[in-house]
């Protein structure tokens, strides 16, 4: 959460594409903050992408590219990561998915344990705390910016919503 996962997305897809190559760029068709299919980052840069939902079968769908960029990871299946790392491993298709790796009472996404389980290489991308320490986890919060403890897993939202914390602060605040 705020740690730079969309920005980071969009750049790479820009050096791709700067070199003349061919990338696929998804999101979670459940996330329509922005508006269903686009790649946003919160430093003013947007793109349209392709989305993904539980009935997406990337490994019929991706003729050969460059590369496929996925926003919103923890959100795939299980069995959807398997198809990505499928792709990678037998098609040789760089595969980058950007996502988070809990949600906000501390459990894994399927989908990014999955991808945690299955990947060749990992890249944290660092955020802060309030407390200025580096934040690991995510807090819902309400209108009046209470923390929330127990619901649905998935809840679509951001600042207004979610705050990052540290581990420490995750578990005393």
């Amino acid at each position: 959460m705020n740690a730079g996962k969309s920005t980071a997305l969009l750049q790479v897809a820009h050096n791709y594409e700067e070199q003349g190559q061919a990338v696929r760029l998804y999101t979670a068709a459940i996330d329509s903050r922005y508006g269903v299919g686009l790649v946003t980052s919160r430093l003013g840069p947007q793109r349209q992408v392709e989305v993904f939902d539980a009935a997406t079968d990337f490994l019929a769908e991706i003729p050969r590219v460059a590369c496929v960029l996925v926003d919103e990871a923890q959100f795939l299946s299980t069995a959807q990561v398997r198809q990505l790392h499928q792709l990678a491993q037998v098609k040789g298709v760089p595969v980058i998915c950007y996502g988070l790796r809990s949600d906000f009472m501390g459990q894994p996404f399927p989908g990014s344990a999955y991808l945690l389980a299955l990947a060749d290489d990992i890249e944290e991308l660092k955020n802060i705390c309030a407390c200025g320490k580096k934040a690991t986890m995510n807090i819902r919060v309400d209108e009046q910016g209470r923390r929330i403890k127990a619901g649905e897993q998935i809840s679509i939202g951001g600042n207004e919503r979610y705050r990052q914390a540290c581990g420490r602060c995750f578990y005393t605040g």
